[in-house]
C-alpha cells in the first residue's frame, strides 16, 4: 500500500506542524500502527525521506523486536520501550538487536540516533507508552481478508496458522491499548485518509 502524493504531503505537513509545537528535546516520533498487512512498512518507506534532513529519518521496524510469531505485539512494545524510549528519555541514542526469525535468535545491533524525526512502524508501535513523548500516531487499517492475502503472499501459505494466531493476538492487544481510538490520523490499507488529514474529505 502506497499513499498518493496528496495524502503523503498532508501527513508530512501534519508531522512538521506537530513537531513545531513541541517544546521537548525528545526526538519526535511518527508512529505507524495497525493490524499486520495493512501497509505500515510501505508508508514508513515513503515518509522517512520526507522527514529526514541530509538523509532519511531513522526507521524502527517492530518486526525486528518481536521474538518470532509467539511474542505478539506486547513483546515488541515492551522491547521498544526498554531499548528506544528509555534511552531517548535519558538523552541517549536507542539501541537494539534485530531478532532473526529464521535463525530464532538475536542478530546484529542497531543504533537509533536522536534525530529530529524517528519513524516507528509495526504492530504495537503505538502502545500507550508513546503517549508520554512527542509523537504523531497514525493508524493504518485494512480488512482481515485482504491483510491475510497480503501476508501469505509475502510469507507463504505454510505461515497461515501463524498468521491467524497473530491476528487474534493483535486484536486483543488493540482492544487493551485502544490504539485506533488514540490515533491522530487514520489511513486505510489502500492509501486513503479516513480522519485527521485535510485531504480525501476526511479530518478531525
Amino acid at each position: 500500500m502506497s499513499v498518493g502524493p496528496d495524502v503523503l504531503d498532508a501527513l508530512v505537513a501534519r508531522a512538521l506542524e506537530a513537531r513545531a509545537t513541541s517544546t521537548s528535546a525528545h526526538p519526535f516520533l511518527v508512529v505507524l500502527d495497525g493490524p499486520a498487512g495493512s501497509g505500515k512498512t510501505t508508508l514508513a518507506a515513503q515518509l522517512a525521506p520526507r522527514l529526514g534532513e541530509a538523509e532519511p529519518a531513522p526507521v524502527v521496524h517492530m518486526d525486528d523486536l518481536y521474538e518470532g510469531w509467539e511474542a505478539g505485539p506486547d513483546g515488541g512494545a515492551a522491547r521498544f520501550a526498554q531499548w528506544v524510549l528509555e534511552p531517548f528519555a535519558e538523552g541517549r541514542a536507542g539501541r537494539y538487536r534485530r531478532y532473526d526469525w529464521g535463525a530464532g535468535r538475536y542478530a546484529e545491533e542497531h543504533e537509533v540516533p536522536r534525530a529530529p524525526f524517528v519513524v516507528v512502524e509495526g504492530c504495537g508501535a503505538g502502545a500507550r507508552g508513546v503517549d508520554a513523548v512527542p509523537r504523531l500516531l497514525v493508524w493504518v487499517e485494512a480488512d482481515d481478508a485482504e491483510r491475510l492475502r497480503r501476508g501469505l503472499e509475502r510469507d507463504g501459505h505454510e505461515a497461515r496458522a501463524h498468521w491467524l494466531a497473530w491476528m487474534a493476538d493483535e486484536a486483543d492487544h488493540y482492544v487493551r491499548e485502544r490504539t485506533r481510538e488514540r490515533a491522530d490520523v487514520l489511513i486505510d490499507g489502500y492509501g486513503r485518509a479516513l480522519a485527521g488529514l485535510p485531504t480525501g474529505g476526511a479530518g478531525r
